[in-house]
C-alpha cells in the first residue's frame, strides 16, 4: 500500500480537505445556526463531522483502494437554513439528523439503487459535476471584482505557479491569501489571542428529542436532498472515473457515522461530489490504481481540521468569504475543463450533456432538491427522447 504514495497525492489530498472544509462550512455554520444551535454546539458539530469524514474516508480508500471522497451535507445544511426553528428546538434537530442517519442506511440496503447509480451516462455525470463546480470556478473573477487590490494578487500568484509547477500552484494562492490578510486587511490587535482562545472545540452531546414534526420537517426532507445532491452525483463521478465501489457499504457507512455525529449536533456525511472529482482526477497521480492516497490524505486532513476547527472559524471570519471561495476556485479549474470535455465529447449527446450542465449550474432547487440531481434527470429526458425519435426515425 505505501509504495503507491506519491508526491502528487499528498499535495492533491492537502487541496480536497482545504477545499472541502474551507468552502462550505461557513454554510453548515448558518444552517446549525437557524436550527437554534450555539456557538459550543456548532463547533462541536462541525468536529464530529470532520472525524467522521476523515475516518470514512481513510477506511473506505484504504480498504477497496479507490479515492473515496466523504462530505458533510452542504445542501442539506442550506436546506436547513430556510426552516424555521421547529417545535422542540434543537434537540428535536438532532433528533431528526438521527432519523435521517436512519433512512439513509435502510437506502443502502436497497439494491436496486445501486443498480440505478450504475445506469447514469457519463455524458450526463460529467456535466452534472461541471456545473457543479462552475459557480466556484467563477470565485476568482468575483473576488477581483469585489477589490481587485486584494483578489488580483490571489489570481496572478496561482497563474504564474500553475504555468510551471502545476503542483503548487493552489498552495501558493493560499500563501497569498495569507499575506493578503496580514498585509491588506486591518485585524483587530487581540486577533491572534481569539484565534488561539477558540482553537481546540469540544464535543457536546445533545440527548436526541424524537417528534413527528422534526421527522416530517427536517428528517425527511434532509434524507432527500443528501441522497439526491450528494449522495447519487458523489457515486456518479466516481464511476466517471471508473470506480464503482459498492453503494450498499457506501451509504450505510455515511449512515451510522450521520447517527453518531447527529448526537453532537452534526448534519448527514455523505459521499463527496466536488472533492470526490479532485481525488480521482489526474492530478492526484496519472496511474488511477494509486490516486486513493489523496483521499487517504484527505482524510487525515479533515480530522486535523476537525481539532482546530474553533480556531479556524475565528481566522477566517477575519477575511472577506469571496477571497477563500476564490482560492477553493483556483484549485478546481483542472477538474471544471476535464469535466466540461467529457461531457460534451461525443456530438450525440451534446444536447442532454448541455441541459444537465445549465440546470445544475443554473443553481435553482425544486421541491427542496437541488439542481444537480435535477439537471441528471433533465438530460436523461432529452437523452431518451433523442434515442426514441432516432429509432422511430
Amino acid at each position: 500500500m505505501f509504495k503507491d504514495f506519491s508526491v502528487s497525492a499528498l499535495m492533491m489530498g492537502l487541496l480536497t480537505a482545504f477545499v472541502g472544509f474551507i468552502s462550505s462550512f461557513a454554510v453548515i455554520m448558518q444552517g446549525l445556526q437557524a436550527m437554534g444551535a450555539t456557538a459550543p454546539e456548532i463547533a462541536s458539530a462541525l468536529l464530529a463531522q470532520s472525524i467522521s469524514m476523515g475516518v470514512l474516508a481513510i477506511v473506505f480508500s484504504s480498504w477497496y483502494r479507490m479515492p473515496i471522497s466523504i462530505a458533510w451535507s452542504t445542501p442539506g445544511a442550506a436546506l436547513l437554513s430556510g426552516i424555521s426553528v421547529i417545535e422542540g428546538g434543537f434537540p428535536a434537530v438532532v433528533g431528526a439528523f438521527v432519523v435521517c442517519g436512519v433512512l439513509i442506511i435502510l437506502s443502502g440496503l436497497f439494491r436496486p439503487l445501486g443498480r440505478a447509480i450504475r445506469l447514469i451516462p457519463a455524458p450526463l455525470a460529467n456535466a452534472m459535476l461541471a456545473g457543479i463546480l462552475l459557480s466556484l470556478c467563477l470565485a476568482p473573477v468575483k473576488a477581483v471584482a469585489f477589490n481587485a487590490a486584494l483578489g488580483l494578487p490571489i489570481v496572478l500568484t496561482w497563474m504564474v505557479v500553475v504555468s510551471r509547477w502545476r503542483l503548487w500552484a493552489v498552495p501558493a494562492s493560499l500563501g497569498a491569501l495569507i499575506l493578503v490578510l496580514i498585509f491588506g486587511i486591518d485585524l483587530a490587535p487581540d486577533a491572534m489571542a481569539q484565534i488561539g482562545a477558540a482553537i481546540h472545540p469540544d464535543l457536546t452531546f445533545i440527548t436526541p428529542v424524537f417528534t413527528l414534526h422534526g421527522a416530517i420537517s427536517v428528517a425527511l426532507p434532509l434524507f432527500i436532498v443528501t441522497m439526491a445532491s450528494q449522495n447519487i452525483p458523489g457515486m456518479a463521478i466516481l464511476k466517471v472515473h471508473h470506480y464503482e465501489p459498492p453503494p450498499g457499504v457506501m451509504f450505510a457507512g455515511t449512515g451510522i457515522f450521520s447517527i453518531l455525529g447527529g448526537l453532537v449536533g452534526g448534519v448527514p456525511v455523505n459521499m463527496a461530489a466536488i472533492t470526490a472529482a479532485m481525488c480521482a482526477s489526474e492530478d492526484a497521480h496519472p496511474d488511477p490504481a494509486r490516486r486513493y492516497w489523496a483521499a487517504i490524505v484527505a482524510g487525515f486532513g479533515y480530522i486535523v481540521f476537525g481539532l482546530i476547527a474553533g480556531g479556524i472559524i475565528a481566522f477566517v471570519s477575519l477575511a472577506p468569504p469571496i477571497l477563500l471561495q476564490a482560492v477553493a476556485g483556483l484549485g478546481l479549474i483542472g477538474a471544471f475543463s476535464n469535466a466540461a470535455f467529457a461531457a460534451y465529447r461525443e456530438p450525440e449527446t451534446r444536447e442532454a450533456a448541455a441541459i444537465t450542465f445549465l440546470v445544475t449550474a443554473s443553481g435553482l432547487a425544486f421541491a427542496g432538491i437541488s439542481g444537480a440531481f435535477w439537471g441528471l434527470v433533465a438530460g436523461g429526458v432529452m437523452m431518451v427522447l433523442q434515442r426514441a425519435m432516432k429509432r422511430r426515425a
